[in-house]
């Protein structure tokens, strides 16, 4: 996964440039208030501040949607322009105007960055390890906070200190961060997908992989174009073809096919449960919660989670031995006679226009037919798309999961058989053991052997043959060319779907209790609460200025975070975002009450030093192990692919206008609360958090996104 995690430290520069510009413009308001001369301005002085935030806010409005429609990759090139060219206005700023246009050009360059890197590590990223990459934004804006912080520190120390040197300095990593998204970023895989470009996307996948074989994940992503499909809970047990008979109606069983010649497997549906999920939604759990008010969907993905292992894994769960059950491994001969007779047989199926001669078709069918008995009324496919390297270890499409298909008939109003296509998700749910004899007996099956598994399923409609596209009921070859879907694009009307409603509150949600916790207003005011709470005690034997000892502080401050986010990003995708979140938050609240006792209790100044600003750095550094970082995972990974960027622009707009009204607020609130009562109020706000995140904040750890949002549609079909 090379080719990811490059991509991923290249993307993220843009990161690093917003916590430089964060520390940067702290460390340079008063050198900024001095030669201004703002000290009786202080809405002046904070409008300078907040004019990048106002910047950022102003170009979320349409960020998400501009890059659903140009691509991810032109709106960060956008980015490092905008920081570039802020930065050599600052150099020549002769007033107060000029600095605020600099500072909202800045803001622009940090709205894209702040929206966009995170949504586009989730489309580039590997589902067994995107909360690590996903945590590398706040990794590289702390260390840019770090390395701002240091130079503001030397440049306190000089006779004269330049504010404008401070933040023109901006523009030598920016000219880096240029030169990164001109030359060695690539555009999102997902993004190509949905319009069409699937030659551009297979060759950006094999990049990123470091494989020529990614035929598999890109059906997948295929798969993601749907939004709000009917997806219901099935249960199976699997096994090798020759060891599962029984009474079952062949017309139910799915064949699956493994690297081996010759070798397939059978799942056959079990109506008498085992599963986690199919219990969940039989016997009405998702309705009927044992803790009061928490969502069904926090249920519902835990029961996934039971079963998983607490690390990612790129093996396959179902066969270990297989790496896919859908993949034909180094057969490729094979595979390429069955494509051509599904060219054959499908050649009626294809819908006019589909076979467009373009550098962007595949020139073959997703799916090929590969054996049909009608007069037994059983039809197997194989899903030639699925194609994984055959080496042990390959991935099917992350997290355990698997993409198979099944082709289902059914009587209609007319008498007439009606057949269509229907994609699954297989999870293994764990092997059989001592239920073999009941659940197989339930399922009308005889097992001989013990190499069998249990497996829920998510059943819904492909979204590449659905009955919009075709225009008629979906039937033969799944053989639509995606740029059929990519031509209606998102629309309003998605927004409404219950799985998007549900995603959402709890990405809305997080973005707004992110903002109430405070950290915006700690992070812009470092140096002056620090000078507050007495830190110049504790620095006065070293004979700095009271502004050199709260720039040194910060540095030590923003030096802390850096190993504890190093550590969120090693337990991100283990221990998963939920877990981190309710293990985090009441550090929060225990260090910002702390804050507070040390302020009003009447202590020796020194001791009440160590007190305020411990708790200062403790509640940085778990906040950015938390809170800080993965509101945005999240975000960027419970939207379905059509939606994603008018999602997350909502969910950006909510964190930038909770930003500017913490950062405008905050003088404001230092003078009529103090800070006591400015830290009580973050306080209680963290513990309003707390409660969310318990309730309503699924874990989504090592999920393919396109089955996170299959979880979501499916858990909220009831709204």
């Amino acid at each position: 996964m090379r080719g990811a995690v490059l991509v991923a430290l290249a993307a993220t520069v843009g990161n690093l440039l917003q916590g430089w510009d964060n520390s940067t413009i702290a460390g340079s308001i008063p050198y900024i208030k001095k030669e201004l001369n703002l000290q009786s301005q202080p809405a002046v002085e904070g409008l300078i501040v907040a004019m990048s935030i106002i910047g950022g806010t102003t170009i979320t409005t349409f960020s998400g949607t501009v890059s659903d429609i140009f691509g991810r990759r032109p709106m960060l090139i956008m980015s490092s322009i905008l920081y570039l060219l802020s930065s050599i206005i600052i150099l020549w700023a002769s007033n107060v105007y000029v600095l605020l246009l600099a500072r909202l050009l800045d803001g622009f360059g940090v709205g894209l960055a702040v929206t966009l890197v995170p949504l586009y590590i989730s489309e580039t990223a590997p589902s067994e390890m995107r909360g690590q990459l996903n945590t590398l934004p706040q990794f590289m804006g702390s260390g840019g906070m770090f390395l701002s912080y240091c130079m503001v520190f030397f440049m306190s120390m000089m006779d004269s200190p330049s504010w404008r040197l401070m933040l023109g300095t901006l523009s030598i990593p920016a000219v880096i961060y240029l030169a990164l998204t001109l030359f060695f970023l690539p555009e999102s895989p997902r993004w190509l997908v949905s319009k069409g470009k699937m030659i551009e996307a297979k060759q950006v996948l094999q990049r990123l992989r470091g494989r020529e074989d990614v035929s598999g994940e890109l059906a997948l992503l295929l798969e993601g174009l749907g939004v709000g499909t009917e997806t219901t809970i099935e249960e199976y047990i699997i096994g090798p073809a020759n060891e599962i008979t029984g009474e079952t109606d062949a017309k139910e069983q799915v064949t699956l096919y493994g690297p081996e010649e010759g070798v397939s497997w059978i799942a056959k549906p079990v109506t008498a449960g085992f599963s986690s999920l199919g219990m969940l939604s039989r016997n009405g759990s998702l309705a009927n919660q044992t803790v009061p008010l928490m969502d069904p969907l926090v249920t519902l993905f835990g029961s996934v989670h039971e079963n998983m292992p607490t690390t990612g894994s790129t093996r396959s769960f179902l066969f270990p031995n297989t790496a896919s059950m859908v993949s034909v491994g180094e057969n490729q001969g094979r595979n390429e006679q069955w494509d051509e007779e599904g060219d054959k047989d499908g050649e009626d199926s294809y819908p006019e226009g589909s076979r467009a001669d373009s550098d962007d078709n595949l020139r073959s069918p997703l799916l090929s037919h590969q054996h049909s008995s009608m007069e037994k009324g059983i039809s197997h496919w194989r899903n030639s798309s699925l194609v994984n390297s055959g080496e042990e270890g390959a991935m099917g499409i992350g997290g355990g999961w698997q993409l198979a298909y099944k082709w289902s008939e059914k009587i209609g109003k007319d008498g007439r058989k009606e057949g269509g296509l229907q994609r699954i998700y297989l999870h293994q749910e764990g092997t059989i053991g001592s239920q073999k004899h009941s659940v197989a007996s339930s399922a009308g099956i005889d097992i001989h052997e013990d190499e069998f598994v249990q497996a829920a399923a998510l059943v819904s409609q492909p979204a590449v043959c659905s009955k919009d596209i075709l225009g008629q009921p979906s039937q033969g070859l799944a053989a639509i060319h995606p740029s059929e879907i990519a031509a209606k694009g998102p629309s309003c009307g998605d927004l409404f779907e219950p799985g998007v409603k549900r995603a959402l509150i709890v990405g809305v949600g997080l973005q707004i209790l992110q903002q109430v916790a405070g950290i915006n207003g700690v992070l812009y005011y470092t140096p002056q609460i620090l000078e507050q709470a007495g830190v110049v005690v504790l620095l006065s034997s070293l004979g700095l200025s009271s502004a050199s000892a709260s720039y040194l502080m910060s540095i030590l401050t923003t030096f802390l975070m850096l190993p504890c986010i190093f550590l969120a990003m090693r337990l991100m995708d283990v221990s998963g975002r939920r877990s981190i979140l309710l293990y985090t938050i009441p550090i929060l609240v225990a260090s910002l009450l702390a804050f507070v006792l040390g302020s009003i209790v009447t202590m020796d100044s020194s001791l009440k030093a160590v007190i305020s600003t411990g708790s200062v750095m403790i509640y940085l550094s778990c906040f950015v192990m938390g809170f800080g970082v993965i509101p945005n995972i999240l975000c960027a990974e419970i939207f379905p692919t059509r939606v994603r960027g008018i999602c997350i622009t909502i969910c950006s707009l909510t964190y930038w206008i909770g930003n500017i009204t913490i950062t405008y607020s905050l003088p404001v609130m230092l003078n009529f609360f103090g800070l006591s009562g400015v830290f009580t109020i973050y306080a209680i706000g963290c513990t309003v958090s707390w409660i969310f995140v318990f309730l309503k904040v699924p874990e989504t750890k090592a999920m393919p996104l396109e089955v996170i949002t299959e979880f979501f549609a499916v858990g909220s079909k009831n709204d």
